[in-house]
């Protein structure tokens, strides 16, 4: 019956770890949470398994939830936003993206950039890909 439970928690640790392994997507961090849990819970098991003299279920407990606890406090490296490019902007889009007509020249499109650019700026607590998209847009309509 022991080996029944063993091999149960083996495959939990198993699912915990192949589900840490897909990244952090939004909803996917509960899984850190619950490996360290399990490891904690794998460890008290270990603790109780060393007081009645079962050695070999202690040493594999041990292991297992030091090895739970630890890996679910490594992170993969994410990808800033900063790294990434802002994607092209059409002619249409950039006008739509400032407010400004076919017709506006230098003087106004600069003046709209930094209307928007006041308000969506990341240092006023703004986001950082709206920005960016605002000085793509500056940038294709001056033909920077």
């Amino acid at each position: 019956m022991g080996l029944i439970w063993l091999a149960l928690a083996a495959l939990a640790v198993w699912t915990l770890v192949r589900l840490g392994k897909q990244g952090e997507r939004p909803g996917r961090g509960e899984w850190r949470i619950a490996a360290t849990v399990l490891g904690a819970v794998l460890l008290g098991c270990a603790i109780l398994a060393g007081s009645h003299g079962a050695w070999l279920a202690t040493i594999g407990l041990t292991g297992g939830g030091l090895y739970l606890i630890f890996s679910s406090r490594i992170r993969a490296p994410v990808a800033s936003r900063r790294q990434q490019e802002p994607e092209a902007l059409t002619e249409a889009e950039a006008r739509a993206t400032l407010g400004v007509g076919p017709a506006a020249d230098r003087a106004e499109i600069q003046a709209a950039w930094k209307r928007l650019m006041a308000r969506v700026h990341p240092d006023q607590g703004g986001a950082e890909g709206l920005a960016a998209r605002l000085n793509a847009a500056r940038d294709r309509l001056l033909k920077r």
